[in-house]
């Protein structure tokens, strides 16, 4: 018996591309002796199976369920590989949470505290993990610019607070850029982050379950050819990243200590990702992306190959979890 797993893709934020490119890896990758994998692209209220053929097929949400020729076809498990909204703050968990499918990701509470920036920050500060001073901005509040400079310092960061892949996000180093760079993110979303910059190494740590242990990847460096780690950076090339970082020892434990410290804090689940600033003097949390991106030149892909882990395997190992913890 092969179990079948739906894997979902697309969404309603700018990463819908990137996603679509990370379910085309899962399901090439998928052992195939034990799973048979059927693409789902869910954009809005539409959601589609798109066969081998070109053929596409409407869900039922009732159920979760595609009527094909002859058959209804239904699935044991969902691999979520949504970046951004549905997947990635806890919508669609909670949908699957009430139908009783299981599914790959953190569950819908751990999903949405994670996915709002401003809120996951300061929980994360609770535990005496350092972060960046920073504000949040309201949709159609009273923007001052004095008012905000007096708050937080230049150059800072804007981005939207529920976001991803950097997009709607600047870096704004003066007073003339500030409202330009608020208005771009409220494009992406209502509320906007304003983070205080701080000068330093970018690194990245995954997190996954693999055979019954939760484990930390490898640390990379990311080595941006941009002003910032921006869309650009991530998915055109302009990046380089080094696995594993060249880092003390030291360092590297504490940069895998804390990002499992972490995921078992927010009761993680599935492959997580934990990004860091490392200056002269701390360890600085900047985010946690509970649907990194899953493409063969992605971090997490990249870590788990020099840790020895296959993509068949990360990816087999996240389905079996899921199935498991039912």
């Amino acid at each position: 018996m092969r179990y079948k797993i739906a894997i979902i893709a697309g969404g309603d934020s700018g990463e819908y591309e990137i996603s679509i490119k990370s379910a085309g890896v899962v399901k090439k990758h998928l052992e195939s002796t034990k799973f048979e994998s059927f693409l789902i692209v869910i954009r809005g209220k539409d959601w589609f199976y798109h066969d081998n053929d070109g053929a596409v097929f409407r869900v039922n949400k009732e159920d979760f369920t595609v009527s094909l020729p002859g058959k209804v076809l239904s699935f044991d498990a969902v691999f979520v590989a949504i970046h951004g909204t549905p997947g990635e703050d806890g919508k669609i968990q909670g949908y699957f949470d009430l139908i009783g499918i299981p599914y790959t990701s953190c569950d819908q509470a751990t999903s949405a505290l994670t996915f709002d920036k401003f809120f996951c920050n300061h929980f994360v500060h609770s535990f005496g993990v350092i972060i960046s001073r920073s504000i949040v901005l309201n949709k159609n509040e009273k923007i001052n610019a004095d008012e905000i400079l007096n708050q937080v310092s230049l150059p800072l960061f804007v981005k939207p607070n529920c976001g991803g892949s950097s997009v709607g996000t600047s870096k704004v180093k003066t007073r003339e850029e500030l409202l330009p760079a608020i208005k771009l993110a409220f494009h992406e979303d209502n509320r906007v982050l304003l983070e205080e910059h701080i000068p330093g190494r970018e690194l990245s740590c995954g997190v996954i379950k693999y055979r019954g242990e939760v484990r930390s990847l490898p640390v990379t460096e990311i080595l941006s050819k941009k002003e910032f780690f921006d869309y650009e950076a991530k998915y055109e090339g302009m990046s380089d990243e080094v696995t594993p970082a060249d880092l003390p020892g030291e360092t590297a434990r504490l940069i895998s200590d804390t990002s499992l410290m972490l995921y078992k804090l927010l009761n993680c689940k599935g492959m997580v990702r934990f990004d860091y600033i490392l200056n002269d003097k701390e360890l600085y949390f900047l985010e946690v992306n509970t649907i990194p991106g899953l493409s063969e030149l992605s971090i997490v892909p990249q870590q788990a190959l020099k840790a020895g882990i296959s993509l068949q395997d990360l990816f087999s190992e996240a389905v079996m979890n899921a199935l498991n913890d039912r």
